[in-house]
């Protein structure tokens, strides 16, 4: 897809599973399954999908997937799937090398979304995976992430961005804005604190929204689809009753990090709501 100078293209990092229940939050299973049916273990299918955004000498990437360090008892509890997808095999498909990464958004610290910031080494060591990249990360999200509930610490795992920060590599935000001409970012702290979603758009009509964790998948875009995982769900809703009707009217594309079959949809207005088409 092009939108002004940019050329966006899906990064395709892996599949995993997480709880059906906890996706959905108080939706019944018995409704929620039908789009996402669980496994034996009520775990439904994920992508770990990223964004490359690439104009005159700059690869963007927003967010890096989950990564490939984890032990077998980790990978089996997220049923974490490589076989057929790759951070860097599906950036080597698109002829580019991890040194040739330039900037990376991080919506934010979660381990699905940062995991691929950092390589485990043979030895053991923990190395920045894109060295030449700044990594654009939201001031209170990284001091959240460094400071997390007992609610979500095991979402916040050090081992994905204290390299990182060792090496330089972070660069700190400090709110919403114009990060690259185009490239807006917009603040949510529903699921956890500063979470930063960038939209891409031309004035020419044409806008791509990272929905991230606001609309994990395409039913979420439901108002009332909030995950369980959300620190603060009442401040999901509000920021979804502000954005979905902006973004029907705006006719943007939403782009979907974790749904398994779509990666972009636009907003339809139904008798009972808006949804994604």
């Amino acid at each position: 897809m092009q939108v002004g100078p940019y050329t966006l293209t899906t990064i395709e990092t892996g599949r995993f599973a997480l709880d059906g229940g906890a996706m959905f939050g108080v939706v019944p299973k018995n409704l929620w399954s039908r789009t996402n049916p669980p496994d034996e273990q009520n775990r439904i299918d994920m992508a770990l999908r990223a964004l490359l955004i690439q104009t005159d000498g700059m690869n963007i990437l927003v967010d890096t997937g989950m990564g490939d360090k984890y032990d077998e008892k980790t990978r089996s509890i997220y049923k974490l799937d490589h076989s057929h997808w790759t951070l860097l095999g599906s950036l080597a498909d698109r002829g580019l090398k991890p040194d040739d990464i330039t900037h990376i958004i991080q919506t934010h610290l979660h381990f699905d979304h940062c995991g691929g910031l950092v390589t485990r080494t043979e030895s053991g060591e923990l190395i920045p995976t894109f060295p030449n990249a700044r990594v654009f990360v939201q001031k209170d999200n990284l001091a959240w992430a460094r400071n997390p509930t007992e609610k979500d610490r095991a979402s916040y795992l050090k081992q994905n961005w204290e390299a990182i920060a060792t090496e330089g590599l972070i660069e700190e935000i400090d709110g919403p804005g114009e990060l690259f001409p185009g490239i807006e970012l917009r603040i949510f702290n529903g699921h956890t604190r500063s979470q930063q979603l960038p939209l891409i758009h031309d004035g020419a009509g044409n806008s791509v929204f990272y929905s991230a964790d606001l609309f994990p998948t395409k039913a979420h875009v439901n108002l009332a689809w909030i995950m369980g995982y959300d620190n603060f769900p009442l401040t999901t809703l509000e920021e979804k009753k502000q954005l979905v009707p902006e973004a029907y009217e705006a006719k943007w594309s939403l782009f979907f990090e974790h749904d398994p079959e779509n990666s972009l949809a636009k907003i339809e207005s139904t008798p009972k709501g808006f949804k994604a088409a």
